[in-house]
């Protein structure tokens, strides 16, 4: 079967498509024939060595699959082969086969997609964590969501809006921002692209602060990080919480923690990954209330680009480009 490698630190251009062995389900495990790969900003850093867990090489990237259950290992109980089924696998994913703990899939609807289901898990339940369990949004509270137009960004409208918040876009063209308009936000602000200078900064702040209105933003949902976390943050309201999610746009910002003082605000940190093996409980019952809303059109994950396999290093160049709306996924034939 073939595989995407990462045998070597570097970006996309490293990674090489070869043929490896077919997987056999160990005791607890399930292979799945994949038949769609999400491309998440994780990605983008495991393959450098960036990102928080450093596997061993050679490896394949892919943290989020679809496909279909193949065989399954002594004590498996919760699928069976035939089944149709998504799961988060941090790594790994991008191949024609996939073995991993059973305990990581999730059978999924008939109705639903494969492309739609590789898309599904991680942004939507990065983002259900962060409003539901690290913010507790309230219906009638305003949500300014930075990188709205991205994988985790998107999820982020759709799921305000569906929890009765005041949805404010942020991203960095018109085009993005009328996306997330037709998702659910209710307005929108266009940011610049950096580097920020020390009066572009300012500005930067001043137009956060003019989008989110006298009162500030309630939850203000941060996953580009660098030089537009200082500005959004001077946009909060008194006692809002801001949720760290990730650092999509490059450096991990330095905050001033006078301003947590001044605004008296939380500083939040989302790790749904850790969140999820500390709780599994708790996320078995936060993926059927996510598969309930799927079922009843609250949201829809919006896949925005299609690579096969043969491609896949082009995803994730692609998505590391910081062009992509929505989410980007690779299909296996």
């Amino acid at each position: 079967m073939k595989a995407l490698l990462s045998k070597a630190v570097g970006g996309p251009e490293t990674l090489v498509l070869e043929d490896v062995p077919e997987p056999v389900a160990k005791p607890g495990q399930a292979v799945v024939e994949v038949k769609a790969i999400g491309v998440n900003f994780p990605d983008v850093l495991i393959i450098e060595d960036k990102y928080q867990f450093k596997p061993e090489r050679p490896f394949s990237p892919g943290g989020e699959i679809a496909g279909v259950v193949k065989s399954v290992g002594e004590g498996v109980t919760n699928v069976k082969p035939g089944d149709r089924v998504l799961g988060n696998t941090g790594w790994g994913g991008m191949a024609e086969q996939l073995a991993l703990e059973a305990s990581r899939l999730v059978k999924i609807p008939d109705s639903m997609p494969f492309d739609e289901a590789a898309a599904f898990i991680m942004t939507y339940g990065t983002s259900w964590h962060a409003l539901k369990d690290r913010a507790h949004l309230k219906a009638g509270q305003s949500l300014l969501v930075l990188g709205a137009a991205g994988g985790v960004g998107l999820a982020a409208v759709e799921l305000g809006k569906a929890m009765g918040a005041n949805v404010i876009a942020a991203a960095s063209s018109q085009e993005k921002v009328d996306l997330c308009l037709s998702r659910g936000a209710a307005s929108g602000v266009v940011y610049p692209r950096g580097p920020f200078d020390k009066d572009s900064q300012k500005a930067l702040g001043a137009l956060f602060k003019d989008a989110t209105g006298p009162n500030g933003a309630d939850v203000i949902y941060d996953a580009i990080g660098d030089a537009y976390a200082e500005p959004a943050l001077r946009s909060i309201a008194w006692e809002g919480k801001y949720l760290v999610v990730g650092f999509a746009a490059g450096e991990i910002p330095k905050i001033p923690l006078n301003l947590a003082l001044l605004k008296g605000c939380e500083i939040v940190g989302v790790f749904w990954g850790s969140w999820v093996g500390r709780n599994p409980k708790r996320h078995q019952e936060s993926v059927a209330e996510l598969m309930q809303m799927y079922v009843d059109g609250k949201i829809k994950p919006h896949v925005s680009e299609r690579f096969p396999l043969s491609r896949a290093a082009d995803a994730i160049k692609h998505l590391a480009s910081r062009k992509a709306m929505g989410k980007v996924v690779v299909t296996v034939d």
